[in-house]
């Protein structure tokens, strides 16, 4: 009898059935070139991990009012995070340690700030005398010497030369993360930034346990471990970055000031501030000490100053930063300057800042996971994020 006629044997007609559908089409992918489906399976993963970056990036940009305060406040943690917790290890009450942290912070910046303003206030108008006369001969030069230019040429090549500086400098600041297009934008993220860092340093483990509660049960464990070691890299890369861009600042700012080029010591703190946008933000700002000292001291000067910037640049290059920070980010340097460029390309000044801690983090966290460290009898990658007492890892419930 049929099928129709006996409906207990339904179900295994269907169960023939989908064997059959699935042989025909096991089949049809046997019969395809091993390098194809290797491929294929090789190409829709990858779109599915590109469309979930090109998602977040879409958030982040959206977001970027918020995203933006919450990074510098994370990488202004990551800085302050040795000194605070070595007050803490010390037995300092957690809100003292935090009020010495701030205002500590305050007053060196305060401190910065008040010598550029003083050094630029008493060279200022020699630097900006200095810089006519040097523009008039160099526009003489090049009107009576070799190259016998036209004035009617030299105003176009400086039209070309500024309108390409202010084409870059718009692709830098207009990014797609700028920090705000207002003065009130950028005094709100200020605002939001610290009140970020208070909380951050005050209660940093609450804040832990509760974003690792938002993984399921089973990933928890995981995550905690991933974030922690994560963490411990970002820290690395503060205090390194700290040490580096402090080197940097001393060398070519003493070079500058033996030298006897002006804006000594505003040339040092840009330098020190540029030394956070590893391997490339040095050399920018490295290359306006040697312009001054072309305008105000000649080219012998300003040979000497380039002398003074290169050397540091290779101290950097081939001392601290294979030494120190290879070990502290665990990211090749060629790696370094394709996500600085990366960053840059993507959100402006904000991105290259943050490209190279989040790819530290990132590859951090992706070695942990695929290492399954948090399991029973794998070696520990590092300290706790918001401790400073080592306790044993749980996952938390």
């Amino acid at each position: 009898m049929s099928a129709r006629q006996h409906p207990s044997r339904r179900p295994a007609v269907r169960a023939t059935v989908r064997t059959e559908r699935r042989a025909g089409e096991e089949s049809v992918v046997s019969a395809l070139p091993h390098g194809l489906r290797l491929s294929a399976a090789y190409a829709w993963r990858f779109l599915v991990i590109a469309a979930a970056i090109g998602v977040a990036i879409w958030l982040v940009i959206e977001l970027k009012l918020l995203v933006i305060p919450l990074l510098v406040a994370i990488l202004v943690t990551a800085l302050l995070w040795p000194g605070f917790a070595w007050m803490l290890r010390h037995r300092v009450p957690r809100w003292l340690a935090i009020v010495v942290a701030i205002i500590g912070t305050v007053v060196v910046i305060s401190g910065l700030l008040w010598l550029v303003g003083w050094q630029i206030s008493l060279q200022w108008a020699s630097v900006q005398a200095k810089t006519v006369v040097a523009i008039d001969q160099l526009r003489a030069y090049l009107i009576d010497g070799p190259l016998h230019l036209t004035a009617e040429q030299i105003d176009e090549l400086l039209a070309q030369g500024l309108d390409f500086i202010q084409q870059q400098a718009s692709l830098l600041w207009s990014g797609a993360l700028a920090i705000g297009t207002t003065v009130g934008h950028v005094a709100t993220g200020a605002v939001l930034s610290l009140f970020i860092l208070l909380c951050l340093l005050a209660d940093g483990s609450g804040i832990w346990r509760w974003t690792v509660r938002l993984f399921p049960r089973r990933a928890r464990a995981a995550a905690d471990g991933a974030g922690r070691a994560g963490w411990v890299t970002v820290v690395n890369y503060a205090r390194t970055q700290l040490l580096v861009a402090t080197i940097d600042a001393v060398g070519i700012g003493l070079g500058a000031f033996l030298l006897g080029v002006p804006l000594a010591i505003p040339i040092a703190v840009l330098v020190f501030l540029g030394a956070f946008v590893p391997i490339v933000g040095a050399v920018v700002t490295g290359t306006l000490a040697v312009f001054l000292a072309l305008v105000y001291n000649g080219p012998w000067i300003a040979l000497w100053m380039l002398v003074v910037v290169l050397g540091v640049q290779q101290l950097e290059g081939h001392v601290l930063q294979p030494l120190l920070m290879g070990s502290a980010v665990k990211v090749h340097p060629l790696a370094v300057v394709l996500v600085v460029a990366g960053g840059a390309m993507i959100a402006g000044i904000p991105g290259a800042l943050f490209a190279v801690p989040l790819a530290a983090f990132v590859n951090v966290v992706a070695v942990y996971v695929g290492s399954r460290a948090w399991e029973p009898g794998a070696r520990p990658t590092g300290d706790l994020i918001w401790s400073t007492v080592p306790r044993p890892r749980r996952t938390p419930q």
